[in-house]
């Protein structure tokens, strides 16, 4: 079965590259915007407009009144049109909120279409703008379909689509392994292995703070105001940096996965936990690893939010009617087992998915179907 898959590399263009890519995401942006202002002024006026209609409005305009759209790719104005429409038939059916118009620094991309670039190792050829170094290879073998250059901070990424006839597994092993998420630990394998967070926010809050007092004082659309929101959004790639070699790790280790259905709408009203948790970011670790496992062919297990994973003991099965938060080992009171408490709730993890008990777990397998539903939903 055929599957598109995406992978996203950072880049490291040159002086004129770089001013290139700022003039494409000028271009798809006015577009984006004059296409959105255009379709209220004739929804208004009774009038049904329609992406196609606005782009040949557009296009009978642009070389006289929009020359400078001719200086980059041709996607950058003509895509937004196409994504426009898009926007408005999800608002619609329901399943989206109404397009809102793009600001520059917050919406930072353009689009460009499989014929006017291609890849040759770690360089992405872009004609009349010569190779760009990627970071890395690109991890699909396959036809590329399109791609997206944007930009995060100071740092641009292209996302590249490549359509492959079957989607890849690559998982190295059928171990199994329980994962224990917390706050001093981002995750705790049930096989003792232990990942430290980055903890972004925590580490740069006092610069933070300092560039936040500083952009209150810099002038509305300035450069100084820009460069310091470039330097504040930074914090983000470090956190989902981190997320995604961590997801990729379990994926392709481990066959078999089982973490805690995290009530994280409900950890966060806690105003004294609420900034480390946001810090750490539950809900984006499970997105990546859902989507993940079932690309791999993982066996991922969801245990259900009220599974005690850790007051249970996992020699024995004795569980505890209290576990205070400040207890960081695990002692229990039956057979006499003294273990980290992160250790000991990931190996109770790793026990379910053993067991495989469909009353305590969401399964999703290699089909990505879902073999039991959960009525608690992540927050």
């Amino acid at each position: 079965m055929a599957v598109t898959l995406s992978h996203k590399i950072c880049l490291d263009p040159t002086y004129k590259q770089e001013q290139y890519f700022k003039q494409a995401c000028g271009t798809a942006r006015f577009t984006w915007n004059w296409a959105l202002n255009e379709w209220q002024h004739q929804y208004e006026s009774a009038l049904k407009p329609t992406a196609l209609k606005l782009k040949k409005q557009f296009n009978a305009i642009k070389k006289v009144d929009f020359p400078w759209t001719y200086e980059v790719t041709k996607y950058a104005s003509q895509q937004p049109f196409m994504f426009l429409q898009t926007a408005f038939n999800r608002f619609f059916n329901g399943t989206s909120s109404y397009p809102k118009f793009k600001k520059k620094g917050h919406h930072d991309s353009f689009y460009i279409g499989n014929d006017q670039f291609n890849v040759k190792g770690n360089r992405l050829k872009i004609p009349k703008l010569g190779a760009i170094k990627m970071h890395e290879t690109l991890r699909f073998c396959g036809e590329l379909v399109s791609g997206t250059i944007s930009r995060i901070a100071d740092k641009w990424f292209v996302s590249l689509s490549v359509k492959l006839e079957s989607a890849p597994t690559s998982c190295e092993s059928q171990a199994g392994v329980g994962i224990d998420l917390g706050i001093k630990s981002l995750a705790t394998l049930s096989d003792g292995e232990i990942f430290e967070a980055p903890k972004p926010l925590k580490k740069y809050l006092l610069k933070l703070k300092r560039f936040q007092r500083r952009l209150c004082r810099r002038q509305k659309e300035s450069h100084n105001r820009y460069k310091l929101k470039q330097q504040i959004a930074k914090i983000v790639n470090i956190r989902q940096n981190s997320l995604h070699q961590l997801t990729s790790y379990l994926t392709t280790h481990f066959g078999g996965i089982a973490i805690e259905d995290l009530n994280v709408k409900g950890m966060l009203a806690n105003h004294k936990l609420a900034r480390a948790i946001a810090d750490i970011g539950f809900y984006e670790f499970r997105r990546q690893l859902e989507y993940k496992s079932k690309l791999k062919g993982n066996y991922l297990l969801i245990a259900e939010r009220w599974f005690p994973s850790s007051k249970q003991c996992s020699a024995c099965g004795n569980k505890k009617a209290e576990l205070k938060l400040s207890e960081r080992v695990y002692r229990c009171d039956s057979c006499g087992l003294e273990l980290d408490r992160d250790l000991n709730a990931a190996i109770n993890l790793k026990n379910v998915l053993n067991t495989g008990s469909s009353s305590e777990i969401n399964a999703c397998g290699q089909d990505g179907s879902v073999a039991a539903c959960c009525d608690n939903q992540l927050g």
